[in-house]
C-alpha cells in the first residue's frame, strides 16, 4: 500500500472541493440570504466553532475581505471575559459538556437580529449543540457547517440526543469523511484532515454571495481591507465603529 504524499492530498482536496461546490450550491445561497436579511435588520454574524472548527469562525469574522459586522465566539472567552480559571481550558471537557454554552451566550449578548454560523465536524459535542439550542430558542437564524457522514455515525453528547444539524435552518455538508482524515497509511489508519479546507471554501462562498446580493441591491458591503496595506486600519476602524460593543477583535 502506498504511503501518503503531497500529491495524494492535493487530489483528495480537489475532489472534496468539487463535491462541495456541486452539492452545496443551493445551501450556500440560502445561507447568504439569511445573512443579508440579518444585516439589513441591523444584525451581525455570530460565528463559533471549537477545536479545528474554530478556523471556520476565523474565516467568517475579522479577516481581510470579510464582513465587518461579524463576531467570533471562542471557548477562551469564558476565561478572557467570564472569569473562569485558565485551567478550565485544558482537556476536552469544556467542548464536550454543555455548561460553557450558557456563559458564552451571556458574554456574547446577541442582538435580536443576529444570525449564527456554527461549525463542528462531528456536530455532536455538547457545547456547540447547546449554543445552537439557545440560538433557536431565542429566535435567531442558524447556519451550520458539519460533516454529514461523520455526524450520522457518532452518538450525540448533548442531553437532548440531538445533533447540531437538527437545529439548523440551513445545514451545509463539508464533505469530510468519518474521522476527517482522507489518506490511507501503509501501516494502517488514515492521515490528513480535509474539513478545514472545505469549511473555509463554504465560508468564503457564503461571504461572496452576501456581497453580491448587497451590491446588486445598490448597497455598499461593509468589508475589511487588509490591515497591512496603506489606509487599511483607518478604513476598518471607521466600519468597526458602527458595531462598537458588539464585535470582539481579540488576538
Amino acid at each position: 500500500m502506498p504511503t501518503p504524499s503531497a500529491v495524494d492530498f492535493a487530489a483528495a482536496a480537489h475532489a472534496a472541493i468539487d463535491r462541495v461546490t456541486k452539492e452545496q450550491a443551493e445551501n450556500v445561497v440560502r445561507a447568504a440570504e439569511l445573512i443579508v436579511g440579518a444585516l439589513a435588520d441591523g444584525g451581525i454574524v455570530q460565528a463559533f466553532g471549537t477545536g479545528h472548527s474554530e478556523a471556520l469562525a476565523m474565516e467568517i469574522a475579522g479577516r481581510a475581505g470579510g464582513l465587518v459586522p461579524s463576531n467570533r465566539i471562542a471557548l477562551r472567552d469564558t476565561v478572557l471575559y467570564g472569569g473562569r480559571p485558565l485551567e478550565s481550558l485544558e482537556g476536552p471537557d469544556l467542548e464536550r459538556g454543555t455548561e460553557s454554552a450558557a456563559l458564552l451566550w451571556e458574554l456574547t449578548a446577541p442582538h435580536p437580529a443576529d444570525v449564527f454560523v456554527l461549525a463542528s465536524n462531528s456536530g455532536v459535542n455538547g457545547c456547540v449543540v447547546e449554543l445552537a439550542r439557545l440560538a433557536k430558542e431565542n429566535g435567531h437564524p442558524l447556519i451550520v457547517i458539519t460533516s454529514a457522514e461523520h455526524t450520522a455515525r457518532v452518538e450525540p453528547k448533548h442531553p437532548s440526543g440531538l445533533r447540531l444539524r437538527d437545529y439548523a435552518d440551513v445545514a451545509l455538508d463539508n464533505a469530510a469523511p468519518y474521522g476527517d482524515a482522507v489518506l490511507p497509511m501503509a501501516g494502517g489508519g488514515l492521515a490528513c484532515g480535509i474539513s478545514s479546507i472545505t469549511a473555509a471554501l463554504l465560508a468564503q462562498q457564503i461571504v461572496a454571495e452576501v456581497i453580491r446580493r448587497i451590491e446588486e441591491s445598490g448597497g455598499v458591503p461593509p468589508v475589511y481591507l487588509s490591515a497591512n496595506i496603506p489606509g487599511g486600519d483607518a478604513h476598518n476602524q471607521e466600519l468597526e465603529a458602527r458595531y462598537a460593543g458588539r464585535i470582539r477583535r481579540t488576538a
